[in-house]
Order: structure tokens, then sequence, then C-alpha cells
């Protein structure tokens, strides 16, 4: 049977681009046969590879980490026109770090700062963003930051979980059972993590700052109620494939 159609059988969809992958990160056969064992149990392609695509970029993700989705860089598109050199931008609940570097990669001369909970996370972002000149750190939301950055940032980039809980045993085996559930659990609505984020957002927002969240679409109506209950004025943006909500302070 060849590589691609072991990963065919093994239910990869996009077998071939899997293969060409794989054997571009092996160095020997054996590599390759011991990268291919992982992918056909079931290891997420980019736990496997060891990093993921993110507008361009390589972002490296560990294992157990959470992998950055290719519709979540519509925060991204949303946060370019917002962002100027100096501006503090903040991935908060950062995972890998993909937001926050994306962002400082496209709009160089930021101060760039991010955080997660997971120490995994934690570890594997501090690849992604040191490089850049950002500082990571290891704590519950806004509490490892610095006081300093109160009312300085200009951009929080913040991709909370928001599957609700009974349904996280729906969601496909890669993320349920490889990526760390703190990342994937939103609690009983899905929206506990971005009430306790917008309860505080609006402290730490420079005045005119943004925020900005991922959400579904069946979700965006209590989402931006949830911003709103922070002070911020907010508002929904869906494109074809993922739906944001900015919340905004005012100047």
């Amino acid at each position: 049977m060849t590589l691609v159609e072991r990963l065919r059988a093994a239910g990869c969809v996009f077998a071939e681009e899997e293969a060409e992958l794989l054997q571009a990160e092996a160095a020997t056969p054996e590599q390759l046969e011991f990268l291919v064992a992982r992918r056909v149990a079931g290891e997420p392609l980019e736990h496997v590879l060891g990093w993921a695509g993110f507008r361009g970029l390589r972002i490296a993700v560990d294992p157990g980490v959470f992998v950055p989705r290719r519709r979540t860089e519509l925060l991204v598109e949303l946060a370019l026109p917002r962002t100027r050199p100096g501006d503090v931008v903040l991935d908060l609940c950062c995972g890998s770090g993909a937001l926050g570097a994306a962002l400082a990669t496209e709009r160089p001369g930021v101060e760039l700062v991010a955080a997660d909970l997971d120490p995994a996370a934690v570890r594997c972002a501090r690849r992604n963003v040191e490089p850049l000149g950002g500082r990571v750190f290891e704590g519950d939301l806004f509490a490892p930051l610095p006081a300093g950055l109160r009312a300085r940032v200009g951009v929080l980039l913040v991709n909370v979980p928001y599957v609700p809980t009974e349904e996280i045993t729906l969601m496909p085996a890669e993320a349920r059972l490889h990526e760390a559930p703190m990342a994937l659990d939103g609690g009983a609505d899905g929206l506990d993590l971005l009430r306790r984020v917008a309860a505080e957002a609006a402290g730490w927002l420079a005045p005119g700052g943004v925020l900005l969240t991922e959400t579904s679409a069946r979700q965006a109506e209590a989402a931006v109620a949830a911003v709103r209950s922070g002070g911020l004025a907010a508002r929904a943006v869906a494109c074809e494939e993922d739906t944001a909500v900015v919340g905004e302070r005012g100047r």
C-alpha cells in the first residue's frame, strides 16, 4: 500500500497533500514511517509536523496545543486596519500565539504581549512570539499581565473557547482527543470565558482600543450582548467561514 493509500484509508481527505508534507518533513525513511504512523493513528497533521500554516507563517504547534484554524485569520484581517506601530497588541488565550505572531509580522513595530493558562501552550507560544520581540505570560486571562499595560492595549485578540460543554463530544476526534480541553470548552452556553474577558477588557484597552474575538453564527447575538455588558460598543462581523465580535472602547 502506498503512502497516499495508507493516509486515505485512515480517513485523511487530502491524502496527497498530506503525503507531500510528511515526506518533506522527514529526514530519513525511518522518520517518515514514524510520522505516518502517528498520523494514521489519528493525531492532527499539525501536531505530527510540529507546525501549522497560518497567514503564510509556519506556527510551531506542540502535541496537546490548540491548532490555529484558518478561519480565525478573520481576526487578523479585522485587526490590520486598526493597528499602528507602537500599539500594544495583546493575544489573550493565545494558544500557540498564532494571532499575535501574524499581526506583529504584518504590522512591524507593535508591542506584542500574549498570555495563556496552559503551560504547554505558553511554551509553544514563546517559540512563535519571542523571536518577534514579544512577551508571553502564563496565567488566567489578564491576571499575569504587568499592571503597566492597563489602559494601553490598542488591539486585544482573544480567541476564547466557545464550544458548549455538552457539544464537546460532537467535535472531530482530532480536536476532542488531541487538544487541551481548556482550549475548547466554553461552559454551558459556550460564552463563560467571553463574559469574563468582557468584564475586564475596558480597563485594559486604550481609548479607542478594540477587542476582537471569534464566535459561532448562532452565538453571535449573545456574544455581542456579553461584550456590550462590559461597557464596549459591540457588533458582529461575518464572512463565509467565520464570525467575529468587534468591541470598541470609546475615546
